[in-house]
């Protein structure tokens, strides 16, 4: 289902000649270069506007030697002569009532999306928090006043990742609970551990995953892709639910990839022979695909099961050849990588679609999305086939119990 408020920029374009301005009391207007003239309506669409009072974090307005405001952003070290908070203006519906179109695309930043937010008093918990798009998620969340909780393998790494934030923001609240997503029993006592701390959870972030390593098994005997990217994330949410379901507008973000698409299971595949590959049918690749259209099918069929307690999920693919350390394994990757670089999304940009699918106000409610550069898109058919979704639930869950034991699908609640 498409979100309401999700319409082209087409409308929203100038015509030759105009350009879109800020007054000093933060109302927008249009100036025609042609006629010398200026109004306060949109010269298209006859909309007024408004931008927040303060600039997004980063920027700083300066006037220059010559007299000219120009706008400085220090993430980017970057000048620019237009008002960045135009990306963000409000526009003034008939009969007094304003809707925020905001509308982010491949170039936007985590920062960007959550500029003027205040996130107080939410609870996130992101896997794979400390380095890449979990890094950069976790770090622009807690900036805004969430508290993030890292869910990492390397708690060393995650207590680094949680201090450099600090040393930028000296009030942003993060905590750091071990979890090994290889390790059912790891994930079940990060849920206890997490349980013991706190009641609710606003936003359950599953960005952790492994890209086309050489073929490993995990402590459970799985294939790792499979084990790391699907399983371990499935189990974690089903022991995380009672603190999602006492939570008002809860989200599931799942990060996924167009690698789903390129997915060759059929419904009748989703066994664990073909699911968990033993090394001599083992091609990483193709496993990771595989992977990834298992997040998809567990995100939409989450939000089937689990949307009547108020509890919403979605996938998302962060963006194509993002620098990340995630390919490390695989040398085609780093190959590749390095002659598209100057075509890629920085880090920033990446996590702009997980803090946006977790966040932003217009998704309340709707869950099953498949989101794409901050926009709700189609995702392939096999990620709509309830069957694959059905089928690949019910195998997750006999996973865990047989090797956990009967109990083992039950929370562990302090």
């Amino acid at each position: 289902m498409q979100p309401p408020g999700y319409d082209s920029d087409s409308e929203d374009e100038l015509p030759p000649a105009w350009e879109e301005r800020v007054s000093l009391d933060g109302r927008v207007f249009y100036v025609n270069h042609t006629e010398k003239v200026t109004q306060w309506r949109h010269p298209r669409t006859g909309k007024k506007k408004n931008v927040p009072q303060e600039l997004p974090f980063g920027w700083e307005k300066v006037v220059d030697r010559e007299g000219k405001v120009v706008y400085v952003d220090h993430e980017s070290r970057t000048t620019s002569l237009t008002d960045p908070r135009l990306a963000f203006a409000v526009e003034e519906q008939e009969g007094g009532e304003e809707g925020i179109r905001q509308r982010f695309d491949g170039s936007s930043s985590a920062l960007q999306v959550l500029h003027g937010r205040d996130l107080s008093g939410r609870v996130a918990l992101i896997t794979g928090a400390n380095s890449g798009i979990g890094y950069e998620t976790a770090r622009s969340l807690a900036y805004h006043g969430c508290r993030v909780i890292f869910a990492c393998r390397d708690l060393e790494k995650a207590r680094a990742a949680v201090e450099a934030i600090r040393s930028e923001r000296a009030n942003s609240v993060c905590d750091v609970i071990h979890l090994d997503l290889a390790s059912l029993a790891s994930v079940r006592e990060c849920a206890a551990e997490f349980h013991r701390r706190h009641r609710h959870l606003h936003m359950l972030i599953l960005n952790a995953a492994v890209f086309a390593p050489p073929h490993t098994l995990t402590e459970d005997g799985l294939e790792s892709q499979f084990g790391v990217n699907h399983l371990g994330h499935f189990y974690l949410t089903l022991l995380l639910e009672p603190a999602l379901a006492r939570t008002r507008g809860a989200r599931v973000v799942v990060v996924s990839s167009e690698s789903h698409r390129l997915s060759r299971l059929s419904a009748e595949d989703f066994t664990l022979e073909n699911l968990s590959r033993p090394a001599s049918k083992y091609v990483g690749i193709v496993a990771y695909n595989d992977s990834k259209l298992c997040n998809n099918l567990f995100a939409s069929e989450l939000n089937r099961r689990w949307c009547s307690k108020g509890i919403t999920s979605s996938s998302l693919h962060p963006g194509n050849m993002v620098s990340s350390s995630l390919g490390r394994h695989w040398w085609v990757w780093r190959a590749l990588f390095t002659v598209v670089r100057p075509f890629t999304k920085s880090l920033q940009q990446a996590a702009s679609t997980s803090v946006y699918a977790a966040t932003a106000p217009e998704l309340e409610g709707f869950g099953g999305l498949y989101i794409n550069n901050c926009c709700a898109c189609p995702q392939s058919d096999a990620s709509d086939d309830r069957e694959r979704a059905d089928r690949l639930w019910r195998l997750s869950e006999q996973l865990i119990t047989d090797r956990l034991g009967p109990d083992a699908l039950q929370p562990p609640l302090s």
